[in-house]
C-alpha cells in the first residue's frame, strides 16, 4: 500500500475529510461482499478502481461524477482524461484520499482486500463489485445504478444488453456449433476452460469451445493438442498489450491441416471486449457470433 502511514501529507488529508467533511445523511447498502456501506444519496466524486467499473459508471451517463479512475481506463476515451489513482492491483491511496471522493467503487476481481479494508477503516464509502460470470454483470450495472442515483439508467441499460443478447441466440438457434478455439497466451500457447466467461461467450455466440470441457480456467496447449481438435475458428484475444497480432496470426499457416487455417477463419479480438466484466461484455458477444456465424448476423 505503497507505504502510505508514515505520510504526514496523506495523514492530514485522511483527518481533514474524517473528521471535518461537513455531515450529510446516507443510506445504507450492502455490496456484493455482503458488507454494509454508507452511501450519501448522488455522490457526486466517485473514484473507480478498475476500467471495468470506469466503463459500466460512463454508460450510466456518470461522466462528470468520475473524479478518478485507474491506469487502462481508457474507455470511453474522455476517461482517459480522469485523473489516475494507480493501476487497479497497486493503488496509490495517497491520490485518492486527495480526490476527496464520496464514494469508492472497487472489485473482488483484482482489488486487494487489504486496501479495500484499509479505505473503509479510515472513513471512505466503499462498495465492492464481484461479478463472477457473464449473468453477473447485468446485477453489478444494476447496483451501481442503485448506489449512485442512476437506478433508471441502469434498468434501461440493461434491458437493452439483455435484449442484444437475445437478439445474437436467436439468430444462431439451430445452425451448426462450429468448434472454436480461443487463443489468449501466445508463447506458450493458451486457452480457455469451462469455467471462464469466454467459454460462456462462445457458447452464446453459437459456438463450441474446444477446450471448453477443462477444468483448469487457462489451460496451456501444445499445437499437436489443437491439431488433433480440428478447430473450424481460431480467435486471437489481444490480451498481451504491443503484441504484433498480425504476425502472430500468420504463424497459424504453416498448419494447413487445421480447419480453421485453411479456410482462412482466424480472427482477432480486443481483449477489452471480452475480459472486462463491464456492459461492453455484449459488443463482444456480437463480435464473436459475427466470427462464428458470419451468415446469420449481417
Amino acid at each position: 500500500m505503497h507505504g502510505i502511514l508514515n505520510k504526514p501529507l496523506f495523514c492530514i488529508i485522511v483527518l481533514f475529510l474524517v473528521f471535518f467533511r461537513a455531515p450529510c445523511s446516507a443510506d445504507v447498502f450492502i455490496d456484493e461482499m455482503g458488507r454494509k456501506v454508507d452511501i450519501p444519496p448522488n455522490p457526486r466524486r466517485i473514484v473507480s478502481l478498475a476500467p471495468n467499473i470506469t466503463e459500466s459508471l460512463f454508460a450510466l451517463g456518470l461522466n462528470n461524477e468520475i473524479a478518478g479512475v485507474t491506469m487502462f481506463s481508457d474507455y470511453p476515451p474522455s476517461a482517459r482524461l480522469k485523473p489516475k489513482v494507480g493501476s487497479f492491483i497497486n493503488v496509490s491511496l495517497e491520490k485518492i484520499a486527495a480526490l476527496s471522493p464520496d464514494l469508492i467503487i472497487a472489485t473482488a476481481n483484482g482489488n486487494r482486500k487489504e486496501t479495500i479494508l484499509h479505505l473503509a477503516r479510515i472513513g471512505f464509502s466503499v462498495y465492492v463489485i464481484h461479478p463472477e460470470c457473464f449473468e453477473d454483470i447485468f446485477r453489478s450495472i444494476l447496483n451501481l445504478g442503485r448506489i449512485t442515483g442512476r437506478e433508471g439508467d441502469a434498468n434501461k441499460l440493461v434491458q437493452t444488453l439483455r435484449n442484444r443478447v437475445r437478439h445474437v441466440i436467436s439468430k444462431t438457434r439451430g445452425l451448426k456449433r462450429p468448434k472454436v478455439f480461443f487463443q489468449i497466451g501466445i508463447d506458450p500457447i493458451v486457452s480457455v476452460g469451462k469455467d471462464t466467461i469466454h467459454n460462456r461467450l462462445i457458447t452464446l455466440a453459437g459456438g463450441t469451445n474446444v477446450t471448453g470441457d477443462v477444468k483448469i480456467e487457462y489451460p496451456r496447449l501444445n499445437i499437436e493438442k489443437i491439431i488433433r481438435a480440428k478447430p473450424d475458428i481460431i480467435v486471437m484475444s489481444s490480451m498481451k498489450r504491443g503484441e504484433d497480432f498480425a504476425r502472430v496470426k500468420n504463424t497459424w499457416e504453416k498448419w494447413k491441416d487445421i480447419p480453421a487455417v485453411r479456410n482462412n477463419r482466424i480472427y482477432i479480438i480486443d481483449s477489452d471486449l471480452t475480459d472486462h466484466f463491464s456492459s461492453r461484455i455484449v459488443d463482444g458477444l456480437e463480435q464473436l457470433a459475427r466470427f462464428i456465424h458470419p451468415e446469420a448476423m449481417e
